[in-house]
């Protein structure tokens, strides 16, 4: 029953065009604009800009889709009545947040893959097939609670409001946590919470895996703790959504 869920829900995402475009192609774009502006030029552990920069660029990606897959589609489904009618299918409230989950995890793939292909094709970076496994594995499963984030938005708000809130949100997210202006080049306060917000540890996930350190175990909790939080709201987000119809 769930393996089906999925699917469908995958099948009504991707027929919202715009929402899959915008999360699959600008991710790519901007990494291409700013990696061939610092070249080779080599961080604190060694590792090129270029290579940091398209680790930056993959979780940007990866947090944008999840956010804009999830958001404002959720947010028409509720308006549309389609939410309030999953509640009278035998379908659990858990098992509708799960497979939408799933299938927001399944369209941010791509713009992943297609940043660190880039990344290898055009800015000559080079990773062993475990390492490559270990980045997008890493920045995969931890753009679980960004997507559910988008849940709890969407459940939350008019579609009308979710696409203003959810730029600023996405855009916090990746600002502060220093997605687009390294950690390094802030001042202590800003590193501190920058390095407090979930966007930040989730692309240190990947940023020690190039550097070859593996993932911490601090990052990997971090965002553990987000995604188990954000969860339990994006169901109890849900409910509410589906008793206020």
């Amino acid at each position: 029953m769930l393996a089906s869920y999925v699917r469908l829900e995958m099948l009504r995402m991707v027929r919202h065009k715009k929402f899959v475009i915008i999360g699959i192609g600008f991710p790519l774009v901007i990494y291409l604009l700013n990696a061939n502006v610092f070249g080779k030029e080599t961080t604190g552990d060694g590792v090129t800009l270029s290579a940091y920069v398209m680790v930056s660029m993959a979780a940007y990606g990866a947090i944008s889709g999840a956010l804009v897959n999830t958001a404002g589609p959720w947010a028409q489904e509720r308006a549309s009545g389609w939410l309030p009618q999953l509640r009278v299918t035998p379908l659990p409230g858990w098992m509708i947040i799960v497979g939408k989950l799933v299938g927001a995890l399944v369209l941010v793939l791509p713009s992943m893959l297609l940043v660190c292909l880039a990344g290898a094709l055009t800015q000559g970076v080079s990773l062993p097939a475990g390492g490559w496994a270990a980045l997008v594995g890493a920045l995969w499963a931890g753009a679980v609670p960004f997507v559910a984030l988008g849940l709890i938005v969407g459940s939350l708000l008019r579609p009308e409001a979710v696409q203003p809130v959810t730029l600023v949100t996405m855009l916090g997210l990746v600002i502060v946590g220093g997605l687009w202006f390294p950690v390094s080049t802030m001042s202590d306060t800003m590193r501190s919470v920058a390095e407090a917000t979930p966007a930040y540890s989730y692309a240190d996930m990947g940023w020690k895996v190039i550097a070859g350190h593996g993932v911490p175990m601090t990052d990997a909790l971090t965002v553990a703790g987000w995604a188990a939080a954000l969860g339990v709201l994006a169901v109890l987000a849900y409910r509410r959504a589906t008793v206020r119809g």
